[in-house]
Protein backbone atom coordinates (compact mmCIF):
# COMPACT_ATOMS: atom_id res chain seq x y z
CA UNK A 1 0.00 0.00 0.00
CA UNK A 2 1.40 3.38 -0.98
CA UNK A 3 1.80 5.97 1.80
CA UNK A 4 -0.27 9.15 1.92
CA UNK A 5 0.88 12.74 2.15
CA UNK A 6 -1.08 15.09 4.42
CA UNK A 7 -0.55 18.76 3.50
CA UNK A 8 -1.41 21.27 6.23
CA UNK A 9 -2.87 24.22 4.36
CA UNK A 10 -5.50 25.76 6.66
CA UNK A 11 -3.20 28.48 8.07
CA UNK A 12 -4.14 32.12 7.78
CA UNK A 13 -0.85 33.47 6.38
CA UNK A 14 -1.08 36.63 8.49
CA UNK A 15 2.62 37.53 8.24
CA UNK A 16 2.58 36.93 4.48
CA UNK A 17 -0.53 38.94 3.80
CA UNK A 18 -2.68 36.66 1.64
CA UNK A 19 -3.46 33.08 0.64
CA UNK A 20 0.18 32.13 0.22
CA UNK A 21 -0.64 28.42 -0.11
CA UNK A 22 -1.64 28.94 -3.75
CA UNK A 23 0.65 31.83 -4.64
CA UNK A 24 2.84 30.92 -7.63
CA UNK A 25 6.63 30.76 -7.25
CA UNK A 26 7.70 28.52 -10.16
CA UNK A 27 8.55 29.60 -13.73
CA UNK A 28 5.02 28.73 -14.87
CA UNK A 29 3.29 29.97 -11.69
CA UNK A 30 3.68 26.63 -9.88
CA UNK A 31 3.05 26.80 -6.15
CA UNK A 32 5.28 25.30 -3.47
CA UNK A 33 2.49 22.72 -3.02
CA UNK A 34 2.87 21.74 -6.68
CA UNK A 35 6.52 20.90 -6.11
CA UNK A 36 5.72 18.95 -2.94
CA UNK A 37 3.06 16.93 -4.77
CA UNK A 38 5.44 16.30 -7.69
CA UNK A 39 8.20 15.12 -5.33
CA UNK A 40 5.79 12.97 -3.32
CA UNK A 41 4.36 11.20 -6.36
CA UNK A 42 7.85 10.63 -7.74
CA UNK A 43 8.84 9.11 -4.37
CA UNK A 44 5.87 6.71 -4.38
CA UNK A 45 3.06 8.38 -2.42
CA UNK A 46 -0.42 7.41 -3.60
CA UNK A 47 -2.80 9.87 -1.92
CA UNK A 48 -2.56 13.62 -1.31
CA UNK A 49 -4.75 14.89 1.54
CA UNK A 50 -5.26 18.64 1.71
CA UNK A 51 -6.15 19.95 5.18
CA UNK A 52 -7.87 23.26 4.47
CA UNK A 53 -10.66 25.51 5.69
CA UNK A 54 -14.07 25.20 4.09
CA UNK A 55 -13.93 28.81 2.91
CA UNK A 56 -10.90 28.12 0.66
CA UNK A 57 -12.08 24.78 -0.74
CA UNK A 58 -13.21 26.22 -4.08
CA UNK A 59 -9.87 27.96 -4.64
CA UNK A 60 -7.95 24.78 -3.85
CA UNK A 61 -10.06 22.53 -6.04
CA UNK A 62 -9.82 24.96 -8.93
CA UNK A 63 -6.06 25.18 -8.54
CA UNK A 64 -5.13 21.52 -8.00
CA UNK A 65 -7.77 19.27 -9.57
CA UNK A 66 -6.51 20.29 -13.01
CA UNK A 67 -3.08 18.76 -12.32
CA UNK A 68 -4.08 15.53 -10.56
CA UNK A 69 -2.17 12.67 -12.26
CA UNK A 70 -3.82 9.35 -13.05
CA UNK A 71 -3.59 6.82 -10.23
CA UNK A 72 -3.23 9.45 -7.49
CA UNK A 73 -6.08 10.34 -5.16
CA UNK A 74 -6.68 13.92 -4.01
CA UNK A 75 -8.75 14.25 -0.83
CA UNK A 76 -9.92 17.42 0.92
CA UNK A 77 -10.61 17.59 4.65
CA UNK A 78 -11.51 20.62 6.73
CA UNK A 79 -9.96 22.05 9.87
CA UNK A 80 -12.67 24.07 11.54
CA UNK A 81 -13.00 25.38 15.09
CA UNK A 82 -15.31 22.54 16.13
CA UNK A 83 -13.55 19.69 14.30
CA UNK A 84 -13.10 16.69 16.65
CA UNK A 85 -13.90 18.80 19.72
CA UNK A 86 -16.79 16.46 20.70
CA UNK A 87 -18.68 19.44 22.08
CA UNK A 88 -16.19 20.03 24.88
CA UNK A 89 -16.36 23.55 26.34
CA UNK A 90 -13.49 25.73 25.12
CA UNK A 91 -12.42 29.35 25.00
CA UNK A 92 -13.61 31.36 21.99
CA UNK A 93 -10.97 31.29 19.28
CA UNK A 94 -10.15 33.38 16.21
CA UNK A 95 -7.72 30.85 14.63
CA UNK A 96 -7.50 27.04 14.27
CA UNK A 97 -6.21 24.80 17.03
CA UNK A 98 -2.76 24.13 15.59
CA UNK A 99 -0.81 21.53 13.62
CA UNK A 100 -1.63 18.43 15.69
CA UNK A 101 -5.32 19.23 15.39
CA UNK A 102 -4.83 19.69 11.63
CA UNK A 103 -3.37 16.18 11.42
CA UNK A 104 -6.29 14.80 13.43
CA UNK A 105 -8.92 16.03 10.97
CA UNK A 106 -7.36 13.75 8.33
CA UNK A 107 -8.18 10.65 10.42
CA UNK A 108 -11.14 9.49 8.33
CA UNK A 109 -9.21 9.88 5.07
CA UNK A 110 -5.96 8.11 5.96
CA UNK A 111 -5.72 4.37 6.70
CA UNK A 112 -2.08 3.78 5.75
CA UNK A 113 1.31 5.12 6.87
CA UNK A 114 1.51 8.81 6.09
CA UNK A 115 3.72 11.88 6.07
CA UNK A 116 2.79 15.38 7.19
CA UNK A 117 4.14 18.62 5.70
CA UNK A 118 3.35 22.32 5.69
CA UNK A 119 1.80 23.77 2.54
CA UNK A 120 4.15 26.74 2.38
CA UNK A 121 7.47 24.94 2.89
CA UNK A 122 9.71 23.42 0.22
CA UNK A 123 11.45 20.32 1.57
CA UNK A 124 13.56 18.99 -1.32
CA UNK A 125 13.40 15.85 -3.43
CA UNK A 126 15.72 13.80 -1.18
CA UNK A 127 13.44 14.35 1.81
CA UNK A 128 10.43 12.78 0.13
CA UNK A 129 12.43 9.78 -1.06
CA UNK A 130 13.85 9.21 2.42
CA UNK A 131 10.46 9.56 4.07
CA UNK A 132 8.78 7.24 1.57
CA UNK A 133 11.44 4.60 2.30
CA UNK A 134 10.84 4.96 6.04
CA UNK A 135 7.06 4.69 5.67
CA UNK A 136 7.45 1.60 3.50
CA UNK A 137 10.05 -0.25 5.57
CA UNK A 138 10.31 1.02 9.14
CA UNK A 139 7.21 2.81 10.42
CA UNK A 140 5.09 1.18 13.11
CA UNK A 141 2.76 1.96 16.03
CA UNK A 142 5.82 2.71 18.18
CA UNK A 143 8.14 4.04 15.46
CA UNK A 144 7.73 7.44 13.80
CA UNK A 145 10.10 9.73 11.91
CA UNK A 146 10.97 13.39 11.50
CA UNK A 147 13.08 15.03 8.80
CA UNK A 148 15.89 16.93 10.51
CA UNK A 149 17.09 20.01 8.64
CA UNK A 150 20.29 21.97 9.23
CA UNK A 151 19.27 25.15 11.06
CA UNK A 152 21.46 27.38 8.89
CA UNK A 153 19.58 26.14 5.80
CA UNK A 154 16.16 27.18 7.11
CA UNK A 155 16.31 30.86 8.00
CA UNK A 156 14.65 33.82 6.30
CA UNK A 157 16.63 36.87 5.26
CA UNK A 158 13.65 39.09 5.96
CA UNK A 159 12.82 38.55 9.58
CA UNK A 160 12.97 36.22 12.52
CA UNK A 161 11.30 32.80 12.55
CA UNK A 162 10.33 30.16 15.09
CA UNK A 163 12.16 26.85 14.92
CA UNK A 164 11.97 23.57 16.78
CA UNK A 165 15.61 22.87 17.67
CA UNK A 166 16.08 19.14 18.23
CA UNK A 167 18.18 17.18 20.68
CA UNK A 168 19.07 13.85 19.03
CA UNK A 169 20.26 10.68 20.81
CA UNK A 170 23.37 8.72 19.86
CA UNK A 171 21.03 6.23 18.14
CA UNK A 172 19.66 8.97 15.89
CA UNK A 173 16.30 9.30 17.63
CA UNK A 174 14.57 12.45 18.78
CA UNK A 175 15.07 13.18 22.48
CA UNK A 176 13.23 16.49 22.68
CA UNK A 177 12.40 19.64 20.74
CA UNK A 178 13.10 23.10 22.11
CA UNK A 179 10.75 25.63 20.56
CA UNK A 180 12.82 28.74 19.89
CA UNK A 181 11.26 32.03 18.83
CA UNK A 182 12.77 35.02 17.02
CA UNK A 183 15.52 32.89 15.50
CA UNK A 184 17.66 34.95 13.14
CA UNK A 185 21.13 35.77 11.85
CA UNK A 186 23.05 38.37 13.84
CA UNK A 187 26.61 39.36 12.94
CA UNK A 188 27.34 36.02 11.28
CA UNK A 189 25.92 33.85 14.06
CA UNK A 190 22.44 32.47 14.72
CA UNK A 191 20.62 33.64 17.82
CA UNK A 192 17.19 33.31 19.37
CA UNK A 193 15.50 35.73 21.72
CA UNK A 194 14.06 34.95 25.12
CA UNK A 195 12.54 38.10 26.51
CA UNK A 196 15.09 40.83 25.88
CA UNK A 197 18.08 38.48 25.94
CA UNK A 198 19.77 36.88 22.93
CA UNK A 199 21.19 33.34 23.04
CA UNK A 200 23.39 31.64 20.41
CA UNK A 201 22.30 28.50 18.58
CA UNK A 202 24.63 26.06 16.80
CA UNK A 203 24.17 26.64 13.08
CA UNK A 204 24.40 22.87 12.48
CA UNK A 205 21.58 22.04 14.89
CA UNK A 206 18.89 19.72 13.55
CA UNK A 207 15.54 21.47 13.37
CA UNK A 208 12.03 20.30 12.72
CA UNK A 209 10.31 21.87 9.72
CA UNK A 210 7.11 19.94 10.41
CA UNK A 211 7.86 17.02 8.08
CA UNK A 212 6.81 13.91 10.02
CA UNK A 213 6.13 10.26 9.30
CA UNK A 214 3.41 8.38 11.19
CA UNK A 215 1.59 5.08 11.48
CA UNK A 216 -2.22 5.55 11.23
CA UNK A 217 -2.62 4.20 14.77
CA UNK A 218 -1.51 7.68 15.87
CA UNK A 219 -4.95 9.20 15.22
CA UNK A 220 -6.76 7.97 18.36
CA UNK A 221 -3.70 8.96 20.40
CA UNK A 222 -3.86 12.51 19.02
CA UNK A 223 -7.61 12.68 19.60
CA UNK A 224 -7.30 11.65 23.25
CA UNK A 225 -4.54 14.19 23.86
CA UNK A 226 -6.45 16.89 21.99
CA UNK A 227 -9.49 16.49 24.24
CA UNK A 228 -7.21 16.80 27.27
CA UNK A 229 -5.63 19.87 25.70
CA UNK A 230 -9.05 21.50 25.31
CA UNK A 231 -9.78 21.00 28.97
CA UNK A 232 -6.34 22.23 30.04
CA UNK A 233 -6.54 25.45 27.99
CA UNK A 234 -10.13 26.58 28.51
CA UNK A 235 -8.90 30.01 29.62
CA UNK A 236 -6.24 30.33 26.87
CA UNK A 237 -7.93 31.25 23.56
CA UNK A 238 -4.60 31.52 21.72
CA UNK A 239 -3.14 28.18 22.87
CA UNK A 240 -2.29 25.83 20.01
CA UNK A 241 -2.02 22.05 19.94
CA UNK A 242 1.25 21.49 18.09
CA UNK A 243 2.63 18.18 16.81
CA UNK A 244 5.72 18.28 19.08
CA UNK A 245 3.46 18.50 22.14
CA UNK A 246 1.98 15.03 21.78
CA UNK A 247 5.22 13.63 20.33
CA UNK A 248 7.15 14.72 23.42
CA UNK A 249 4.55 13.21 25.73
CA UNK A 250 4.87 9.87 23.89
CA UNK A 251 8.68 9.96 23.95
CA UNK A 252 8.73 10.77 27.67
CA UNK A 253 6.34 7.86 28.32
CA UNK A 254 8.51 5.47 26.24
CA UNK A 255 5.58 4.86 23.91
CA UNK A 256 7.44 5.70 20.71
CA UNK A 257 10.85 6.35 19.19
CA UNK A 258 11.12 9.01 16.51
CA UNK A 259 13.87 8.56 13.95
CA UNK A 260 15.51 11.84 12.93
CA UNK A 261 16.29 11.53 9.23
CA UNK A 262 19.10 13.99 8.38
CA UNK A 263 18.41 16.21 5.38
CA UNK A 264 21.06 18.46 3.85
CA UNK A 265 18.67 20.03 1.30
CA UNK A 266 18.06 23.72 1.64
CA UNK A 267 14.61 24.55 2.90
CA UNK A 268 12.66 27.31 1.17
CA UNK A 269 9.57 29.02 2.49
CA UNK A 270 7.55 32.19 2.22
CA UNK A 271 7.07 33.23 5.82
CA UNK A 272 7.18 36.85 4.67
CA UNK A 273 6.10 38.29 1.33
CA UNK A 274 9.65 39.62 0.95
CA UNK A 275 10.83 35.98 0.80
CA UNK A 276 9.03 35.39 -2.49
CA UNK A 277 11.66 36.74 -4.97
CA UNK A 278 14.37 34.60 -3.34
CA UNK A 279 12.16 31.51 -3.52
CA UNK A 280 11.32 32.21 -7.18
CA UNK A 281 15.04 32.50 -7.98
CA UNK A 282 15.70 29.21 -6.17
CA UNK A 283 13.12 27.36 -8.26
CA UNK A 284 14.49 28.84 -11.47
CA UNK A 285 17.89 27.49 -10.45
CA UNK A 286 16.44 24.05 -9.64
CA UNK A 287 14.83 23.95 -13.08
CA UNK A 288 18.11 25.02 -14.72
CA UNK A 289 19.90 22.23 -12.83
CA UNK A 290 17.41 19.66 -14.15
CA UNK A 291 15.89 18.85 -10.75
CA UNK A 292 12.47 19.76 -12.16
CA UNK A 293 11.11 20.17 -15.68
CA UNK A 294 10.44 23.72 -16.83
CA UNK A 295 6.73 23.01 -16.85
CA UNK A 296 5.89 20.79 -13.91
CA UNK A 297 2.57 19.45 -15.22
CA UNK A 298 2.22 18.77 -18.92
Amino acid sequence: MKPSLVILAAGMGSRYGGLKQIDGVGPNDETIIDYSIFDAIRAGFGQIVFVIRKDIEAAFRERFEAIRPDGVTFTYVFQEMDSFTNGLPAAERSKPWGTAHAVLVAADAVKEPFAVINADDYYGTAAFSAMAAFLTNEVGPDRYAMMGYNLANTLSEHGSVSRGVCAVTAEGNLHHVDERTQVQWMDGTIIYMEGEQAFPVDRDSAVSMNFWGFDPTVFPIIEKRFHQFIQDTRDQPKAEFFIPLFIQEMIDADQVTVKVIPCEDRWYGVTYREDKPMVQAAFRQLVDQGVYPGRLWS
